[in-house]
C-alpha cells in the first residue's frame, strides 16, 4: 500500500456510522480504494442499508476528511450498493468490538511448565 493510500485509509478510520460505533473502514464499507502519484483518489463504498438515515452526509464527511490530507489534489467518490453491504464484509476487530461470534472456538491460553 503506498503511503498516500495508508494516510487515506487513517483518515477513513476517524469517520463513524453515528449509529454504530466501528469506523467506516473496519465496518467494511469502504469497497474499493486506489490513489495514484498525482494524488488522485478514488473511492467505492456503500453505506449499511439504502435507507440508511446518514446517506445524505456521510460520504461528504468522507470525502471532506480525503481532501484535507496533504498530496491529495482530487477525489472521486461513488457511492454503490452493489453487493449490498453485510456484517461479514467487517473486519474481526469491528465484529468483536460489536460483540458478533467471530465463528470459531477460543482457547485460553495455557502457560506451559518448565
Amino acid at each position: 500500500m503506498n503511503a498516500l493510500k495508508n494516510k487515506i485509509v487513517e483518515a477513513l478510520r476517524t469517520v463513524y456510522d453515528p449509529e454504530i460505533p466501528v469506523n467506516i473502514y473496519d465496518l467494511g464499507l469502504i469497497y474499493e480504494l486506489s490513489a495514484n502519484e498525482a494524488g488522485e483518489a478514488q473511492i467505492k463504498m456503500t453505506l449499511t442499508a439504502p435507507g440508511c438515515p446518514v446517506a445524505g452526509v456521510l460520504p461528504g464527511e468522507v470525502e471532506e476528511k480525503i481532501r484535507a490530507i496533504p498530496g491529495v489534489t482530487a477525489v472521486k467518490l461513488e457511492l454503490v450498493w452493489d453487493p449490498p453491504w453485510s456484517r461479514e464484509m467487517m473486519s474481526d476487530a469491528a465484529k468483536l468490538a460489536l460483540g458478533f461470534d467471530l465463528g470459531f472456538d477460543v482457547v485460553p491460553a495455557v502457560r506451559l511448565q518448565k
